[in-house]
């Protein structure tokens, strides 16, 4: 494999109005509507040729957002700082910032759908 093994993420919401106002301030970037029939997509800032992986919230008919078999962790500068916006946002802490050895450090936390989320950092 000569590439990341991830190409895309969706978290799936229930309130799409309440979720995307959270990972727009515990990110600080602004969330793009894609358009897509059935269901409601907003999509993290992205660049088709970039590195790493894209992705988007999701609100599909009948399917549940929640703690479930996938996690998610999202790039960071220091995990801490939007571990705290994440908290200022209505998230719920899950496990403070945390060293992993040589790999860094990671956060995780709950957002307002109930979906627990990753955050790492170097420092």
């Amino acid at each position: 494999m000569k590439q990341n093994p991830v190409r895309w993420f969706e978290i799936y919401v229930q309130d799409m109005k309440r979720a995307k106002k959270f990972y727009e301030k515990v990110f600080a970037v602004k969330l793009a509507k894609l358009k897509n029939p059935g269901m409601e997509m907003w999509a993290f800032p992205m660049e088709m040729k970039g590195r790493g992986c894209a992705g988007a919230l999701v609100c599909m008919k009948d399917v549940p957002s929640g703690c479930g078999g996938t996690l998610v962790y999202f790039s960071s500068e220091n995990c801490a700082v939007e571990e705290a916006r994440a908290l200022k946002a209505g998230g719920k802490l899950h496990r403070s910032k945390m060293s992993i050895g040589e790999y860094g450090f990671i956060s995780l936390v709950h957002d307002t759908e109930g979906n627990l989320i990753g955050l790492h950092s170097l420092q």
